[in-house]
């Protein structure tokens, strides 16, 4: 019997990744919330490397314009920051594309999850996505 490391079995088949991002920071206390904007570049940069060293293909979304920047993922923000105006950037990300069901969206809002399975997505929880971007243990 073939036993598989975690990496492998949770990204087998995934074409596309579409971070929430806010719930991938907010997913660990580890004060986030002191620095909003270092989150997001910490998070952007450990991005970055786990594509480059699992060839994933990543989008993270987030809700406010950023002054970030990548040549390995896509960054996108909503078009007007609002309460859920990230979750309506990320299903309108997931409807626009011609092939949804190679899509996995990262998040562990459970009415975003909803909107996306119904447009034909996958869903990752936040949590796990952050232990494989961001081990504990490293």
């Amino acid at each position: 019997m073939l036993i598989l490391p975690p990496l492998f079995i949770s990204t087998v088949g995934i074409v596309q990744w579409i971070v929430d991002a806010m719930n991938v920071i907010g997913s660990r206390p580890d004060g986030w919330w002191k620095d909003r904007e270092s989150a997001r570049v910490r998070l952007v940069r450990q991005l970055e490397q786990w594509t480059s060293a699992h060839g994933q293909t990543v989008t993270v979304v987030f809700e406010h314009p950023t002054s970030i920047h990548s040549a390995s993922i896509a960054i996108h923000n909503a078009p007007k920051a609002a309460a859920n105006s990230a979750d309506d950037e990320i299903v309108r990300l997931v409807a626009a594309d011609d092939r949804p069901s190679e899509i996995t969206v990262v998040t562990s809002d459970a009415t975003l999850a909803e909107r996306v399975r119904r447009a034909g997505a996958a869903v990752y929880p936040a949590a796990k996505f952050r232990d494989l971007i961001d081990p504990i243990d490293a």
